[in-house]
């Protein structure tokens, strides 16, 4: 996926979260937990995308 598109579905991700546990008042809720393990895999996704990119760079001295 695109790193631009991830960071979008990030944003869409923690607005939702925070969306959520105000409403239930409890960021220990469910469905706040199952948000926030989604937002977990995107945020990977993008460092390991960060990392590869890292390592396709030259080094400069």
């Amino acid at each position: 996926m695109d790193k631009i598109l991830l960071y979008l579905e990030l944003q869409k991700l923690r607005r939702r979260l925070h969306e959520i546990a105000e409403a239930r008042g409890s960021l220990t809720d469910p469905e706040v937990l199952a948000i926030s393990e989604e937002a977990d895999e995107v945020i990977v996704a993008l460092q390991r995308m960060k990392k590869n990119e890292n390592r396709l760079k030259p080094e400069q001295n």
